[in-house]
């Protein structure tokens, strides 16, 4: 079923459930804390723990409970929908960054490895080019802004669009090496790059499609209610946790294994005939967690509301239907 069809399906009615809504809004205002406090970390020096951490995650919290609060007879399902198109803009504005910084970024790596940058750049900015922190910094940056622009005024996800790119790049690959006998680094490291990119931004919008596999032997024989409950205690003891931890450990602290690509713009062992890109790829990690984080609480809603027997229950297509 498309978003434009469930869309119309789902009203801003409903029974209200003020500690439901009250508890996904604050994971999400907890998250948002998180993820700021590490950039003012990172980004700025300010101490890992200390009385800004604090207030910052007391506001996030604060915020998100005055909201659910105000909002108050907002129903789970509308709830549930308006996350859920959110969390679609940032896996649609993630997939315009890797496709213009792929595309950007190879370019770089080819022009740079035939020296093809020499005749129009001063031996300075030749050197510039071989610098990840200056790629980063001046290339990727903005077109990492220019992506979530672009976001704005598309609606695609670009999974398909993707996945093609991936299988055309392979096939670059198989006719430069056995006809042409060429092949540079930089190759294999935009495939993976976009691989990894497809699979993990993926992941959020599967959920929402119910296309992950799932152990069924009981769960199939359930009715709407049932499979409800264990839906909702399944995404906060699993799900929800799971991606909680992958955030802790990933980028809690400058050391940690996704801060410390970021920081220094870590690029693969190739150096300086392959992609900088290696850094990106340790973000998408975050990335993954972080849209599967808010795409729980948007199933979480979804869950309480079919256990409460709540109409407007969306019934999602089998695949090839």
């Amino acid at each position: 079923m498309s978003d434009s069809h469930v869309a119309a399906d789902v009203q801003k009615t409903g029974t209200s459930a003020p500690l439901i809504r009250s508890f996904g809004w604050a994971i999400l205002g907890a998250l948002a804390a998180f993820l700021a406090n590490n950039v003012l970390v990172v980004g700025y020096g300010f101490p890992q723990a200390g009385l800004a951490t604090l207030a910052i995650g007391i506001v996030g919290i604060g915020i998100a409970i005055i909201f659910a609060i105000v909002t108050r007879e907002t129903s789970l399902r509308w709830d549930a929908m308006r996350i859920h198109r959110f969390n679609v803009y940032l896996i649609r504005a993630c997939f315009w960054v890797v496709l213009l910084v792929g595309i950007t970024d190879s370019t770089i790596a080819l022009m740079r490895v035939e020296k093809l940058f020499d005749p129009f750049f001063s031996q300075e900015m030749v050197r510039n080019f071989n610098l990840s922190s200056f790629v980063g910094m001046y290339i990727h940056i903005p077109l990492v802004i220019a992506g979530f622009v672009i976001a704005l005024f598309t609606r695609t996800l670009g999974f398909t669009w993707l996945a093609l790119l991936i299988v055309l790049a392979e096939l670059f690959i198989v006719i430069s090496r056995f006809v042409f006998s060429y092949e540079q680094a930089l190759m294999g490291d935009l495939v993976r790059y976009w691989y990894a990119a497809l699979f993990l931004f993926a992941s959020a919008y599967t959920l929402f499609e119910e296309g992950h596999v799932r152990v069924d032997v009981l769960y199939a024989g359930f009715n709407d209610r049932k499979r409800g409950f264990v839906n909702a205690l399944g995404t906060l003891l699993l799900g929800a946790s799971t991606c909680m931890v992958i955030l802790w450990i990933g980028i809690n602290g400058k050391q940690s294994i996704i801060n410390a690509p970021v920081m220094n713009f870590e690029i693969t062992q190739t150096g300086g005939v392959g992609m900088f890109v290696k850094y990106q790829m340790a973000v998408f990690l975050g990335i993954f967690a972080t849209t599967m984080l808010i795409q729980f609480v948007s199933y979480f809603f979804e869950a309480v509301a079919d256990f409460r027997s709540e109409p407007g229950h969306r019934t999602v297509e089998p695949a090839g239907h």
